[in-house]
Protein backbone atom coordinates (compact mmCIF):
# COMPACT_ATOMS: atom_id res chain seq x y z
CA UNK A 1 0.00 0.00 0.00
CA UNK A 2 1.40 3.70 -0.78
CA UNK A 3 2.08 5.81 2.00
CA UNK A 4 0.01 9.32 2.23
CA UNK A 5 1.61 11.82 0.76
CA UNK A 6 1.52 15.70 2.23
CA UNK A 7 2.70 19.01 -0.16
CA UNK A 8 4.63 21.46 2.15
CA UNK A 9 5.76 25.20 1.72
CA UNK A 10 7.75 26.74 3.35
CA UNK A 11 9.48 23.73 4.01
CA UNK A 12 13.31 24.75 3.99
CA UNK A 13 12.51 26.71 7.78
CA UNK A 14 10.76 26.85 10.75
CA UNK A 15 7.13 25.49 10.97
CA UNK A 16 7.28 24.25 7.51
CA UNK A 17 10.74 22.18 8.11
CA UNK A 18 9.10 20.70 11.50
CA UNK A 19 5.72 19.68 9.73
CA UNK A 20 8.28 18.03 7.06
CA UNK A 21 10.08 16.28 9.64
CA UNK A 22 7.07 15.43 11.51
CA UNK A 23 4.79 13.66 8.83
CA UNK A 24 8.45 11.77 7.66
CA UNK A 25 8.77 10.24 11.48
CA UNK A 26 5.11 9.13 10.36
CA UNK A 27 6.28 7.16 7.47
CA UNK A 28 4.04 9.98 5.16
CA UNK A 29 6.11 10.97 1.54
CA UNK A 30 7.38 14.02 1.42
CA UNK A 31 6.27 16.96 -1.73
CA UNK A 32 9.03 19.42 -0.40
CA UNK A 33 8.54 23.25 -1.76
CA UNK A 34 11.00 25.92 -1.12
CA UNK A 35 12.68 28.88 -2.87
CA UNK A 36 16.17 27.49 -1.78
CA UNK A 37 15.65 24.25 -3.53
CA UNK A 38 19.38 23.44 -3.04
CA UNK A 39 19.61 23.58 0.48
CA UNK A 40 16.13 22.45 0.86
CA UNK A 41 17.36 19.16 -0.92
CA UNK A 42 20.81 19.40 1.18
CA UNK A 43 18.10 19.27 4.40
CA UNK A 44 16.45 16.51 3.39
CA UNK A 45 19.60 14.31 2.51
CA UNK A 46 20.99 14.67 5.68
CA UNK A 47 17.85 13.11 7.32
CA UNK A 48 18.98 9.63 5.88
CA UNK A 49 15.29 9.16 4.42
CA UNK A 50 14.45 6.91 1.72
CA UNK A 51 15.56 8.66 -1.14
CA UNK A 52 12.27 7.48 -3.04
CA UNK A 53 9.84 8.91 -0.38
CA UNK A 54 10.72 12.60 -1.26
CA UNK A 55 10.85 15.12 -3.37
CA UNK A 56 11.62 18.61 -3.57
CA UNK A 57 10.38 21.32 -5.97
CA UNK A 58 11.73 24.69 -6.15
CA UNK A 59 9.55 27.68 -6.47
CA UNK A 60 8.61 30.53 -5.17
CA UNK A 61 5.23 31.11 -3.59
CA UNK A 62 4.86 35.21 -4.63
CA UNK A 63 4.71 34.22 -7.99
CA UNK A 64 1.47 32.47 -9.31
CA UNK A 65 2.95 30.31 -12.14
CA UNK A 66 6.21 28.89 -10.14
CA UNK A 67 4.03 27.44 -7.79
CA UNK A 68 1.36 25.80 -9.54
CA UNK A 69 3.94 24.62 -11.70
CA UNK A 70 5.12 23.30 -8.90
CA UNK A 71 2.22 21.29 -7.84
CA UNK A 72 1.39 20.53 -11.15
CA UNK A 73 4.68 18.37 -11.36
CA UNK A 74 4.07 16.70 -7.78
CA UNK A 75 0.85 15.74 -9.43
CA UNK A 76 2.70 14.51 -12.08
CA UNK A 77 5.48 12.90 -10.50
CA UNK A 78 3.55 11.80 -6.65
CA UNK A 79 0.20 12.26 -7.34
CA UNK A 80 -2.55 13.50 -5.25
CA UNK A 81 -1.49 14.45 -1.84
CA UNK A 82 -3.95 13.90 0.76
CA UNK A 83 -3.04 16.65 2.55
CA UNK A 84 -1.61 19.93 1.34
CA UNK A 85 0.27 22.55 3.56
CA UNK A 86 0.32 26.16 2.83
CA UNK A 87 3.32 27.14 5.42
CA UNK A 88 5.17 29.78 3.35
CA UNK A 89 4.99 33.26 4.85
CA UNK A 90 6.66 36.24 5.51
CA UNK A 91 6.85 38.99 8.42
CA UNK A 92 7.78 42.25 7.23
CA UNK A 93 6.91 45.65 8.96
CA UNK A 94 5.49 48.81 7.12
CA UNK A 95 4.24 52.20 8.00
CA UNK A 96 1.98 53.37 5.40
CA UNK A 97 3.16 56.66 5.19
CA UNK A 98 6.44 55.33 3.55
CA UNK A 99 5.85 54.85 -0.22
CA UNK A 100 8.01 51.74 -0.15
CA UNK A 101 6.23 49.85 2.53
CA UNK A 102 3.21 49.97 -0.31
CA UNK A 103 5.70 47.83 -2.15
CA UNK A 104 6.50 45.71 1.25
CA UNK A 105 2.47 44.86 1.88
CA UNK A 106 2.35 44.34 -1.88
CA UNK A 107 4.74 41.47 -1.86
CA UNK A 108 3.42 40.14 2.02
CA UNK A 109 -0.13 39.65 -0.07
CA UNK A 110 1.54 37.98 -2.93
CA UNK A 111 3.03 34.96 -0.56
CA UNK A 112 0.83 35.09 2.30
CA UNK A 113 -2.46 35.13 0.17
CA UNK A 114 -2.10 34.81 -3.29
CA UNK A 115 0.92 32.36 -2.48
CA UNK A 116 -1.83 30.06 -0.38
CA UNK A 117 -4.60 30.09 -3.15
CA UNK A 118 -1.90 29.03 -5.69
CA UNK A 119 -0.51 26.38 -3.51
CA UNK A 120 -4.03 24.96 -3.47
CA UNK A 121 -5.62 25.59 -6.59
CA UNK A 122 -3.59 22.65 -8.44
CA UNK A 123 -4.81 19.95 -6.41
CA UNK A 124 -8.72 20.92 -5.81
CA UNK A 125 -9.87 19.17 -8.98
CA UNK A 126 -8.11 16.31 -8.59
CA UNK A 127 -8.96 15.94 -4.64
CA UNK A 128 -12.67 16.76 -5.49
CA UNK A 129 -12.53 13.91 -8.42
CA UNK A 130 -10.97 11.49 -5.20
CA UNK A 131 -13.47 12.84 -3.17
CA UNK A 132 -11.29 13.19 -0.06
CA UNK A 133 -7.91 15.67 0.73
CA UNK A 134 -7.14 18.22 3.59
CA UNK A 135 -6.01 21.46 2.60
CA UNK A 136 -4.22 23.48 5.24
CA UNK A 137 -3.97 27.50 5.46
CA UNK A 138 -1.30 28.81 8.24
CA UNK A 139 -3.01 31.72 9.52
CA UNK A 140 -1.35 33.44 12.85
CA UNK A 141 -2.94 35.05 15.92
CA UNK A 142 -1.90 38.23 14.37
CA UNK A 143 -5.00 37.78 12.44
CA UNK A 144 -7.32 38.66 15.33
CA UNK A 145 -6.22 42.21 15.96
CA UNK A 146 -4.19 45.08 13.84
CA UNK A 147 -1.39 45.80 15.54
CA UNK A 148 0.49 49.30 14.84
CA UNK A 149 3.36 48.71 12.56
CA UNK A 150 2.39 45.05 11.39
CA UNK A 151 -0.47 46.37 8.79
CA UNK A 152 0.86 44.14 6.36
CA UNK A 153 0.93 40.94 8.46
CA UNK A 154 -2.22 41.34 10.19
CA UNK A 155 -3.90 41.77 7.01
CA UNK A 156 -2.84 39.34 5.14
CA UNK A 157 -3.77 37.10 7.92
CA UNK A 158 -6.92 38.00 8.81
CA UNK A 159 -7.12 37.54 5.12
CA UNK A 160 -5.48 33.91 5.40
CA UNK A 161 -8.77 33.11 8.08
CA UNK A 162 -11.50 34.39 5.72
CA UNK A 163 -10.33 32.59 2.87
CA UNK A 164 -9.82 29.16 4.54
CA UNK A 165 -13.48 29.87 5.38
CA UNK A 166 -15.04 30.70 2.21
CA UNK A 167 -12.76 27.38 0.53
CA UNK A 168 -14.30 25.75 3.33
CA UNK A 169 -18.09 26.84 2.42
CA UNK A 170 -17.03 26.14 -1.17
CA UNK A 171 -15.94 22.50 -0.57
CA UNK A 172 -18.73 20.98 1.65
CA UNK A 173 -19.94 18.01 0.76
CA UNK A 174 -17.06 17.62 -1.61
CA UNK A 175 -15.17 14.96 1.02
CA UNK A 176 -12.21 17.92 0.78
CA UNK A 177 -11.26 18.91 4.32
CA UNK A 178 -10.21 22.69 4.91
CA UNK A 179 -8.05 23.35 7.69
CA UNK A 180 -7.17 26.41 9.53
CA UNK A 181 -4.13 27.16 12.13
CA UNK A 182 -3.41 29.76 13.89
CA UNK A 183 0.23 30.43 15.28
CA UNK A 184 1.33 32.05 18.56
CA UNK A 185 4.57 32.81 19.30
CA UNK A 186 7.00 30.22 17.63
CA UNK A 187 10.66 29.59 17.91
CA UNK A 188 11.60 30.21 14.37
CA UNK A 189 14.59 32.08 12.35
CA UNK A 190 11.80 34.95 11.98
CA UNK A 191 10.40 35.19 15.86
CA UNK A 192 14.56 34.70 16.85
CA UNK A 193 14.73 38.59 15.54
CA UNK A 194 11.92 39.91 17.90
CA UNK A 195 13.45 42.28 20.64
CA UNK A 196 10.07 42.18 23.07
CA UNK A 197 8.57 39.72 25.13
CA UNK A 198 6.36 36.29 23.39
CA UNK A 199 4.29 34.94 25.62
CA UNK A 200 4.04 30.88 25.23
CA UNK A 201 6.56 30.43 23.12
CA UNK A 202 6.79 26.92 21.88
CA UNK A 203 9.55 25.13 19.70
CA UNK A 204 8.62 24.79 16.08
CA UNK A 205 8.65 21.00 16.90
CA UNK A 206 6.10 21.23 19.43
CA UNK A 207 4.03 23.12 17.18
CA UNK A 208 4.01 20.96 14.08
CA UNK A 209 3.11 17.64 16.92
CA UNK A 210 -0.15 19.60 18.05
CA UNK A 211 -0.27 20.96 14.32
CA UNK A 212 -0.04 17.18 12.91
CA UNK A 213 -2.78 15.86 15.32
CA UNK A 214 -4.98 18.79 14.34
CA UNK A 215 -4.93 17.98 10.92
CA UNK A 216 -4.97 14.39 11.05
CA UNK A 217 -8.62 14.87 12.99
CA UNK A 218 -10.04 17.52 10.46
CA UNK A 219 -10.78 20.39 12.70
CA UNK A 220 -11.75 23.43 10.56
CA UNK A 221 -9.81 26.15 13.23
CA UNK A 222 -7.19 25.91 16.21
CA UNK A 223 -5.13 27.96 17.43
CA UNK A 224 -1.64 27.24 18.87
CA UNK A 225 -0.70 26.76 21.73
CA UNK A 226 -4.35 27.18 23.44
CA UNK A 227 -3.58 29.55 25.60
CA UNK A 228 -2.60 31.93 22.65
CA UNK A 229 -5.91 31.20 21.37
CA UNK A 230 -7.65 32.73 25.06
CA UNK A 231 -5.54 36.02 25.10
CA UNK A 232 -6.75 36.54 21.27
CA UNK A 233 -10.42 36.36 22.36
CA UNK A 234 -9.37 38.66 25.27
CA UNK A 235 -7.59 41.12 22.41
CA UNK A 236 -10.71 40.67 20.64
CA UNK A 237 -13.41 41.92 23.22
CA UNK A 238 -11.11 44.34 24.48
CA UNK A 239 -12.96 47.87 23.98
CA UNK A 240 -11.28 49.96 20.73
CA UNK A 241 -10.47 52.59 23.07
CA UNK A 242 -8.24 50.56 25.50
CA UNK A 243 -7.14 48.72 22.62
CA UNK A 244 -5.96 51.81 21.20
CA UNK A 245 -4.61 53.47 23.83
CA UNK A 246 -2.73 50.23 25.27
CA UNK A 247 -1.19 49.80 21.41
CA UNK A 248 -0.46 53.53 20.31
CA UNK A 249 2.95 54.58 19.52
CA UNK A 250 4.48 50.97 18.87
CA UNK A 251 7.00 51.48 15.92
CA UNK A 252 6.78 49.45 13.28
CA UNK A 253 7.99 45.96 13.15
CA UNK A 254 11.86 45.67 12.27
CA UNK A 255 11.89 44.27 8.67
CA UNK A 256 12.58 40.15 8.55
CA UNK A 257 12.47 37.80 5.73
CA UNK A 258 10.72 35.04 4.70
CA UNK A 259 9.48 32.05 6.54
Amino acid sequence: MTAPLVFITGASSGIGQALAARYAADGWRLALVARRGAEMTAWAQAQGWDAQRWRVYPADVAEVESIVAAGRACLAAQGVPDVVIAGAGISIGMDTAERSDLDVMARTFAVNNTGMAATFHPFIAPMRQRGSGTLVGIASVAAIRGLPGHGAYCASKAGVVSYCESLRGELRGSGVRVVTLGPGYIDTPLTRRNTYSMPFLMSAEAFAERAFTAIARGVSYRVIPWQMGVVAKLLRVLPNALFDRLLSGRARKARQGEG
